[in-house]
C-alpha cells in the first residue's frame, strides 16, 4: 500500500503560545490533545478532514525529563533558538500499512491512541524535517475522532538542498499525495492551507 500524509507538526516553545499562534492564523479552534510520557511532550490537534491532521507540539512543563532526546528535534539548540521567533512548521509525518521493525520504530501511546512511529535514536528531524516520519497506527487515528472545521491541506512544498534524495525518499514509501519538492540552500516546509476564511501558507522562510 502507498504511504499517504498523516499529520503536519508545528513546535512551539509552549503549547499556549503554539496553540494561540496558529487559532490567530487559521481563525478555527482547535482541540485538546494529551501528553506523551516517553518524551515529556503534549499537544493540541487541528482536522484537516478525513484523513489527516495538524499536531502543535511542545516540551510539557509539568512532566519529568524524558530518559532519551525529545522527538522532532525539540531538545536543539538549534530548533529552540528558531523558536524564539515563533512557533513553525517543522516536520510532517507519513502513514504506512507496516513497518519494519528497527531501533528507530517505536511503540508509543497517548490517552487510548496507540501507534508506531520511527524515531531516531538522537531525536533529531529527518533531512532537517522534510523527510517524513513513519508511522503505523494500531488504534483509529486521530482524524476519525476529530471535529471538522472545514480546514484542507492543498499542498505541501519541501525545499532541500538534495532534492533527488527526497525524491528517492518519497519514491522508496511510494509516496501519494500533493507534495511538491523543490532546491533550497536549507530544509524548509511550506504548507499551504485552504481555510473556511481563505488560503493560509505556514512556514517561515
Amino acid at each position: 500500500m502507498p504511504a499517504t500524509l498523516d499529520h503536519l507538526v508545528i513546535a512551539a516553545r509552549t503549547l499556549q503560545e503554539g496553540r494561540a499562534w496558529l487559532e490567530g492564523r487559521l481563525d478555527v479552534p482547535m482541540q485538546d490533545g494529551g501528553k506523551h510520557g516517553t518524551f515529556g511532550t503534549h499537544n493540541a490537534l487541528l482536522s484537516l478532514g478525513p484523513d489527516s491532521y495538524l499536531e502543535v507540539i511542545a516540551t510539557d512543563p509539568d512532566a519529568p525529563a524524558p530518559s532519551r532526546p525529545r522527538w522532532f528535534g525539540l531538545d536543539t539548540p538549534a530548533l529552540q533558538k528558531r523558536l524564539e521567533g515563533g512557533p513553525a512548521l517543522i516536520h510532517w509525518v507519513a502513514a504506512l500499512a507496516a513497518l519494519e521493525p528497527g531501533p528507530e520504530v517505536l511503540e508509543l501511546s497517548r490517552g487510548e491512541n496507540r501507534w508506531a512511529l520511527t524515531v531516531p535514536e538522537d531525536g533529531g528531524l529527518p533531512m532537517g524535517g522534510v523527510a517524513p516520519s513513519r508511522i503505523v497506527w494500531h488504534t483509529p487515528p486521530p482524524p476519525e475522532r476529530l471535529t471538522d472545521v472545514g480546514v484542507r491541506l492543498g499542498r505541501l512544498r519541501l525545499g532541500t538542498p538534495t532534492p533527488d534524495a527526497l525524491r528517492a525518499v518519497l519514491d522508496r514509501l511510494n509516496f501519494m499525495g500533493e507534495v511538491e519538492v523543490y532546491e533550497a540552500p536549507q530544509p524548509e516546509l511550506h504548507a499551504v492551507l485552504e481555510t473556511p476564511g481563505g488560503l493560509v501558507t505556514l512556514g517561515d522562510y
